[in-house]
C-alpha cells in the first residue's frame, strides 16, 4: 500500500475519532484516508491535490502540455489543425496561404486511422476518466483500463455492446487487477448504469481476452466495513487475525471477498463482546445478504475452531 502525507490546511483533525491517535495518512492506490494507527478510514474518496504533469526535473510544473497517454486514442501524439482561418497572431489567412491551409486540412483528415472502433475510444477514454475521478482512482487504473480497452477492441469484444458499460468493465478489471478494493455496485453507481449490464460486459471482457484476476485479499476491505459499522480498534485487530489465520488454512479460497471480510468482523465483534453490531449492519457495509455473511460466519467458527 503505497501513502503519502496529507497536506496542511485541508481541513483534517489531528486526531482520530476512533482510538485518539493518528495520525492520518492517504492511500493513493485505494483513495482512501486513514488512520495510521487503527486504520480508521476518514474519507474514501481523498483526490491527490497537485499539478497533474511535471517538467523533465520532476520539480517544474509544464506548460507544454501533458505527455504522452495511453488513454488517448492518439497516444496524445497527433495534431488537430482548427476551422479558423487565422494565424497565430489573430489575423486572417489569405490568398496562397489559404489554399494551402485547406489542402493541409485534407490530408490531416486522410491520415486519421481507420482502425474499427477508433471513434469509440475517445467516448470510451472520457468515461473512464470520469468514472475514475468519482471512485478517486489514480492515472495507473486509468491507464491499465485504457489498455485493457484497446485489447477489447482488437478482440471485437466490443461489437454489439454498450460503450459505457464496456469502458466501466475495463476500469473494474484494472481495479480488480492492481487490488484496490472497489466493488461492482461502486463502479455502476459512478457510472449511472446497471449491475447486470455491467457484470455481463465484465464476463465478457475476462473471457475472451482470457484475463487473470489475483485473488483479492478480504483484508483490504476491513477498513472499510470497520468505518461504516463504528467497529473499535480492538475489534479490527481481532478481525485481522481472523482473516490472516483463515488465509493460512486455505478457507478463503473461492469465496466473496467482502463476504469473508464481513463474517470475519462480525465473529470479533461476538468474541470480543462488543454490543450492537448486528448481522443486518455488517451484510449492509458488506453488500451482501445477511444469508451469505450468516453462512460464512459460522463457516469461520467451525473450521477455526472460536
Amino acid at each position: 500500500m503505497t501513502s503519502s502525507e496529507p497536506e496542511a490546511g485541508s481541513g483534517i483533525p489531528k486526531k482520530c475519532p476512533n482510538c485518539g491517535k493518528g495520525p492520518f495518512i492517504r492511500d493513493v492506490e485505494s483513495g482512501e484516508l486513514v488512520c495510521q494507527n487503527c486504520g480508521y478510514v476518514l474519507r474514501e474518496r481523498e483526490e491527490a491535490e497537485g499539478p497533474t504533469f511535471t517538467g523533465e526535473e520532476g520539480r517544474v510544473e509544464s506548460t507544454a502540455g501533458p505527455p504522452t497517454s495511453i488513454a488517448r486514442p492518439d497516444m496524445g501524439l497527433s495534431t488537430v489543425i482548427g476551422k479558423d482561418n487565422a494565424d497565430a497572431g489573430g489575423r486572417a489567412v489569405r490568398g496562397r496561404a489559404r489554399s494551402n491551409l485547406e489542402r493541409i486540412r485534407v490530408w490531416d483528415r486522410r491520415s486519421q486511422p481507420k482502425v474499427p472502433g477508433y471513434r469509440s475510444m475517445g467516448k470510451a477514454f472520457d468515461e473512464i476518466r470520469t468514472v475514475a475521478d468519482k471512485l478517486s482512482l489514480n492515472a495507473a487504473i486509468v491507464e491499465q483500463a485504457a489498455y485493457i480497452y484497446r485489447k477489447a477492441v482488437e478482440s471485437k469484444v466490443t461489437r454489439g455492446r454498450s460503450t459505457t458499460g464496456l469502458a466501466a468493465a475495463c476500469l473494474y478489471a484494472a481495479c480488480r487487477e492492481r487490488e484496490v478494493p472497489r466493488s461492482l455496485k461502486d463502479v455502476a453507481s459512478a457510472g449511472n448504469i446497471r449491475m447486470k449490464e455491467l457484470s455481463r460486459s465484465y464476463r465478457a471482457l475476462v473471457g475472451v481476452l482470457d484475463i487473470r484476476m489475483p485473488i483479492e485479499d478480504p483484508a483490504r476491505s476491513l477498513p472499510r466495513l470497520g468505518s461504516a459499522t463504528g467497529a473499535s480498534p480492538r475489534v479490527m485487530r481481532r478481525a485481522r487475525e481472523i482473516l490472516d489465520l483463515a488465509s493460512k488454512k486455505g478457507l478463503t479460497a473461492g469465496k466473496d471477498p467482502m463476504a469473508q471480510a464481513g463474517a470475519a468482523l462480525y465473529l470479533a465483534t461476538q468474541l470480543e463482546r462488543e454490543k450492537g453490531k448486528t448481522q443486518k449492519q455488517v451484510a449492509e457495509a458488506a453488500e451482501v445478504t445477511e444469508v451469505t455473511l450468516r453462512n460464512r460466519y459460522k463457516s469461520l467458527r467451525k473450521d477455526l475452531k472460536l
